[in-house]
């Protein structure tokens, strides 16, 4: 038998909701500029081209519990940014997905926030670098319970918002994805093969803005409740 030389990381796993059981984390995929407006804020013009697909690491993965989780402000930056997500997580192997297939493989939903550290990614991206340093760091992926999908449907609409310190910034519906979680399913499934307990972050809507230390950030989508961290 083969013996690692130090004792393996432990796997992330985040709770389910109305289980004892938890999802295990196996990859965390992210869509980039994945609503029109978001686009816009971004500077750049909103189209139907291929979606942008980036990672983070599993460990990146903060599983917030229903009461509320604590973030980490992060290091290297002054303009750390917060960005509302509908998550949506896997229960089934699947390579080459038909779209009209896509929410077979679908385990359930959460809320997420994939925090950014946005002067780090500018810098980057105007460097022509890849944006881990900005997107993929400690605790960049708070996460709530995972609602199952046969508890909640199919989420094809409903509004998903983002208060900080009880001020409103984001607010949008999930009907306004230039991709739709079925369609973003399908694409990456042509460039992965995508496994039980991936997870797939489907973009943010506008509004996206830095929080500072002490900031509450409470996040919503319709049907999942709501996700409340403090950036400690």
């Amino acid at each position: 038998m083969t013996h690692c030389v130090f004792p393996p990381p432990a796997t992330v796993a985040i709770p389910v909701a109305g289980q004892r059981g938890l999802f295990p984390v196996r990859r965390v995929y992210c869509v980039g500029r994945n609503y029109e407006a978001h686009v816009r804020e971004m500077g750049h013009d909103p189209d139907r081209s291929p979606p942008i697909f980036f990672c983070k690491p599993a460990d990146s993965v903060l599983p917030v519990p229903a009461e509320g989780g604590v973030f980490p402000y992060p290091s290297r930056t002054g303009n750390c940014h917060h960005e509302i997500e509908l998550v949506v997580a896997l229960g089934r192997r699947g390579r080459d997905i038909p779209a009209a297939r896509a929410s077979e493989h679908i385990f359930g939903y959460a809320i997420g926030l994939d925090m950014t550290r946005r002067d780090l990614q500018r810098a980057a991206a105007q460097a022509g670098h890849p944006w881990e340093v900005g997107k993929a760091f400690d605790f960049s992926a708070p996460i709530g319970p995972i609602h199952p999908l046969d508890s909640t449907g199919p989420l094809r609409s409903g509004a998903i918002t983002l208060n900080v310190q009880g001020e409103a910034r984001q607010r949008s519906d999930l009907s306004q994805l230039i991709w739709s979680v079925d369609e973003m399913i399908s694409e990456l499934s042509t460039l992965f093969e995508l496994h039980p307990g991936d997870l797939i972050f489907s973009g943010t809507p506008e509004g996206v803005g830095p929080v500072v230390r002490g900031d509450v950030m409470e996040g919503t989508v319709e049907g999942l409740g709501s996700l409340k961290v403090t950036v400690a």
